[in-house]
C-alpha cells in the first residue's frame, strides 16, 4: 500500500497529524470505487465517516471497504523460495496490522519493525533461547506482506533473519536446507557488521555535523502588521523590523521615510511617479502610489537586490533597530500581513515566500559579521 501525507485533522484547536492511501468503497449499488481513506495520531480513521480500527476492522470484514480492485483478476501466485519471495498478497488482515503501525508511527511510538530491530539487537547481546523466542514474536507481528523488507535490504531480504529464527535441522523458510550452526552464526555476523556500519555512519555524520546546535533553538519571531491609531510607541518593539516602520534612510543617491517608501519609489519607471512616492504622507499611501504607477521594466530582477539593499541601510544606519534585530539571535523570523504581496510575506498557503523574513535574517546575519573580531596572521 502506497501511503501519501502530510495532512492533519483539527481537533479542539490541536493539529492531529495523519497520512492517507487509495482503497476501494462499496457503494450502495454494489459497486466499487476508488476513495480515500486517512489515518491520524490518535488511532481515528476517516473514509465516508470518521471511525477507529475496530470500525476499520469491520468495514473490511463486511466488504465495505476493500484493499484491492474487487473487480480486478486476482494476482499470480508467485513461487516461494527460501533465497527469494515475493512480498505476498495483501489482504484485509495485513491492512489493517499496517494501518495499526501507520498509527504508532503517527503518534511517535515504535512500530513493529523497529520493536523487531530492538529485539535483534537484545539477542546479539544476548544469544538466550527467551530472547530469540521474542525476536521471532517481534517479526511475526509485522504485517506478512512487509516482512521481507524489514532489513531494508534488496538482495538478502529478510533472509538473515529467517536464518536466525530457525531451529537447528528445520528448513528455513519451510522449503530451504536445513538451518545449521554455521547459518546461525553468518546471521549473527551479518548483523554484527550492520551495527558497525551504522555506528561509524553516526560518528561520521557526527563529525560532520559537529557545528549542528546543541539545543533547541528559539521560537520563531512573527512580525505581524500592525496599525497604531495614536502614531507610534515610545518604547521600541519588533514592530520597528517591519518596512512601515518609519526610519528615514540614505539609499540609491535619495533619502527614504521608510523601507516601502524607497522600494516602491525605486520600482517607478517615471521620475515624476518616484518622487509622489517618496514623498507620500505615509508608507501606506506609499505603497498605494507606488503600486499603481509604472513600472520599470528590470524590476522583476532587481527588485529583491533593492529590498536587501534597502534594509541593509536602515539597520547599518540606525543602529538602535539594528539592536532589535540582532537581538531575534538565530529565531527564524515570520514576516506577516496582508499589504504586502505573498511574494514577500509568510502567507497561510503554500503561496508564501517569506522573502521578507529571509532578507532580515540574512540581514541579521551581516550585522552580525560586522561585529566580530577576527584573527590577523603574524
Amino acid at each position: 500500500m502506497t501511503w501519501r501525507g502530510p495532512t492533519h485533522r483539527t481537533v479542539d484547536g490541536e493539529r492531529i497529524d495523519g497520512v492517507w492511501c487509495h482503497v476501494w468503497r462499496r457503494h450502495w449499488r454494489g459497486e466499487y470505487s476508488v476513495d480515500d481513506l486517512f489515518v491520524y495520531a490518535d488511532g481515528a480513521v476517516l473514509c465516508e465517516k470518521l471511525t477507529d480500527l475496530a470500525g476499520l476492522e469491520r468495514m473490511l470484514d463486511s466488504g465495505l471497504i476493500a484493499v484491492t480492485d474487487p473487480t480486478a483478476p486476482g494476482p499470480e501466485e508467485q513461487p516461494r523460495t527460501w533465497r527469494s519471495r515475493s512480498s505476498g498478497p495483501l489482504t484485509p488482515r495485513n491492512f489493517l496490522l499496517e494501518v495499526a503501525d501507520r498509527v504508532e508511527e503517527l503518534a511517535g511510538r515504535p512500530t513493529t519493525v523497529q520493536r523487531c530491530w530492538e529485539a535483534i539487537s537484545r539477542f546479539g547481546e544476548e544469544r538466550s533461547e527467551a530472547n530469540r523466542e521474542l525476536l521471532r514474536e517481534a517479526y511475526l507481528a509485522i504485517p506478512a506482506h512487509l516482512r521481507i523488507f524489514v532489513l531494508g535490504d534488496m538482495d538478502l531480504q529478510d533472509r538473515p533473519l529467517r536464518m536466525l529464527l530457525t531451529d537447528l535441522g528445520e528448513p528455513v523458510g519451510g522449503d530451504g536446507p536445513p538451518a545449521t550452526t554455521e547459518m546461525h552464526e553468518w546471521a549473527l555476523e551479518y548483523f554484527r557488521k550492520g551495527d558497525e556500519g551504522v555506528a561509524r555512519s553516526r560518528e561520521r555524520r557526527s563529525a560532520l555535523h559537529a557545528d549542528d546546535p546543541a539545543g533547541a533553538g528559539r521560537p520563531p519571531v512573527v512580525l505581524r502588521d500592525v496599525v497604531y491609531p495614536q502614531g507610534w510607541p515610545e518604547r521600541l518593539g519588533d514592530f520597528v523590523l517591519r518596512n512601515d516602520y518609519p526610519a528615514r534612510i540614505r539609499f540609491a543617491g535619495d533619502v527614504h521615510p521608510s523601507v516601502l517608501h524607497g522600494y516602491w519609489a525605486l520600482s517607478t519607471a517615471e521620475d515624476t511617479d518616484r518622487v509622489r512616492v517618496r514623498n507620500a504622507p505615509t508608507a501606506r499611501e506609499a505603497h498605494e502610489l507606488g503600486s499603481r504607477a509604472a513600472r520599470r521594466n528590470d524590476w522583476p530582477a532587481v527588485r529583491l537586490a533593492v529590498m536587501a539593499g534597502l534594509l541593509r541601510a536602515k539597520f547599518t544606519q540606525h543602529p538602535d533597530l539594528a539592536q532589535i534585530l540582532l537581538a531575534t539571535g538565530d529565531a527564524a523570523i515570520s514576516y506577516t500581513g496582508g499589504w504586502e504581496s505573498p511574494y514577500w510575506t509568510d502567507a497561510f498557503d503554500d503561496r508564501g515566500r517569506n522573502w521578507m523574513g529571509r532578507l532580515l535574517e540574512l540581514t541579521r546575519a551581516e550585522l552580525l559579521t560586522d561585529r566580530l573580531s577576527w584573527p590577523t596572521a603574524e
